[in-house]
């Protein structure tokens, strides 16, 4: 939590100094603005974007013995509407805007890989979590910077979760479900900016926590406990239309974007790792369940630009530092004498992606993909048919990634010249699997090889500023 405090921190500082000092001239405006932009009044909009869930869930069933401990990572696309109302006024920083928001979200969010209490034919406990749908009523305050507006957002979340437990156990087979309509509370940040006329586009984060859930329950003639710490991650953009809107405001002519920039980021990461660990023999088969990393990340970029009209065309490589972290699972009955406990990291990762994008005036919404790759960090430490165990792979390993962002000027107080921007931008990484092998000794028996497994699967959300080689220049189109 204190992560994420931390990186919603950063973006709130951010927005405001980016959107600070309204009498700077703008980076890469190639004409004048005809008027002041004016986010006052009602609007509404569409979204669409991919949450995952990070639901922290352990089951404890005495009689097995067994006290298993993963996370539940229900993930999917989503998409909804959302209405609010905006107020714009002056402060000592420039234009406040302060504003309400309301959505409402269907989601295909589910997770069905989990298997767990050994995972052979006789005994399992499988699990399937849903969260079909969601919604939020928010306030949010941001500083406006002409037609773009950086923005925090917080209040309160409710949604739908559906949890089913089936269990194979004691020679008999067993479903207990729970199916509960829940509340808590959101927060997050994005940036909204003009696409001309009526029109916004938005890219936002919001973090969901509908609380905590534990169930007491008899299943297969043994008394069990399931809690799941109910936590969600959703990376969204959206499009708005502003009633009555600023019909007078005249977008600029496209900003310039050619030439070679340089900037540094920081943001979180949030991993569904897809996890095994395989022995096969006695009461244990391949346990299937999520490692989740999560940490802050931060790093530095570097890119070349190519224009032609409004269409920007780039290239863009980063390295990233990461303290994503994962180290509450605990497998293979986890009851002390069977035990296989987890610690999972991403200490770095980097890509190298194409950017395709289009200049509004002095905004860019671009869309990105490439070529990701990073060290991913296992540690394993076991007690399986009485002996005990400790080991740790490491592995680097090369995937792909793509994702999605806005671009603006950015002056910091005026103490920044015109060559600065910031930028919020969504990452969606695949680094594929990571295997490593381990020998077990087992008491009257040759010694058995247990093998785990993990595919990383990263979200990144982070914000940056860039500054940019070439000076501002008149427009020639």
């Amino acid at each position: 939590m204190k992560r994420l405090l931390a990186t919603t921190a950063f973006l709130a500082v951010a927005a405001n100094a980016q959107a600070a000092d309204l009498r700077a001239r703008a980076p890469y405006l190639k004409a004048p603005v005809a008027m002041v932009y004016d986010w006052t009044g009602f609007y509404l909009g569409v979204n669409a974007g991919v949450g995952m869930g990070r639901d922290y869930t352990r089951l404890d069933v005495p009689a097995a013995p067994s006290f298993e401990v993963s996370h539940l990572n229900p993930q999917g696309a989503l998409g909804g509407g959302q209405i609010g109302y905006n107020w714009q006024t002056n402060s000592i920083v420039g234009p406040v805007v302060l504003g309400v928001e309301a959505d409402i979200q269907g989601t295909g969010m589910s997770d069905t890989n989990t298997c767990l209490l050994g995972c052979t034919a006789a005994l399992n406990a499988q699990y399937n979590q849903k969260l079909d749908w969601f919604g939020t009523v928010r306030g949010r305050i941001g500083i406006a910077r002409g037609p773009v507006l950086s923005y925090v957002t917080g209040g309160w979340a409710y949604g739908s979760v559906k949890t089913t437990l089936t269990e194979a156990a004691f020679g008999g087979t067993g479903t207990f479900s729970s199916n509960q309509n829940r509340s808590g509370w959101t927060y997050g940040s994005g940036v909204e900016a003009s696409l001309g006329g009526n029109w916004t586009g938005k890219i936002e984060y919001l973090y969901v926590n509908l609380g905590d859930r534990q169930d007491a329950f008899i299943l297969n003639g043994a008394a069990q406990t399931l809690t799941t710490d109910i936590r969600e991650h959703i990376f969204r953009v959206g499009l708005n239309y502003r009633i009555g809107g600023n019909s007078n405001y005249v977008t600029p002519p496209p900003a310039n974007w050619a030439g070679f920039y340089l900037g540094g980021n920081i943001g979180s990461g949030y991993a569904r790792d897809r996890s095994s660990l395989a022995v096969n023999l006695g009461p244990i088969g391949t346990e299937r369940f999520n490692l989740s990393p999560e940490g802050i990340v931060g790093g530095i970029q570097a890119g070349y630009n190519w224009q032609a009209s409004n269409w920007v065309f780039g290239v863009e490589a980063d390295i990233q530092a990461s303290s994503q972290r994962d180290k509450q699972a605990c497998v293979a009955f986890c009851n002390g004498a069977s035990f296989a406990a987890y610690n999972a990291k991403l200490p770095w990762f980097g890509t190298a992606r194409g950017r395709l994008g289009y200049s509004v005036g002095s905004t860019l919404f671009y869309a990105t993909g490439g070529y990701a790759y990073g060290n991913i960090k296992t540690r394993v430490n076991s007690t399986l048919f009485g002996v005990n165990s400790d080991v740790e792979f490491s592995d680097t390993k090369g995937g792909w990634t793509v994702g999605g962002g806005i671009e603006t000027p950015f002056t910091l107080l005026g103490l920044l010249g015109p060559n600065w921007t910031s930028k919020s931008e969504y990452l969606y990484v695949d680094l594929g699997s990571s295997s490593g092998a381990f020998a077990v000794p087992v008491v009257g028996a040759a010694t058995i090889t247990a093998t785990t497994t993990t595919r990383v699967q990263e979200h990144i959300f982070r914000t940056g500023v860039n500054y940019h080689f070439n000076a501002p220049v008149i427009a020639k189109y």
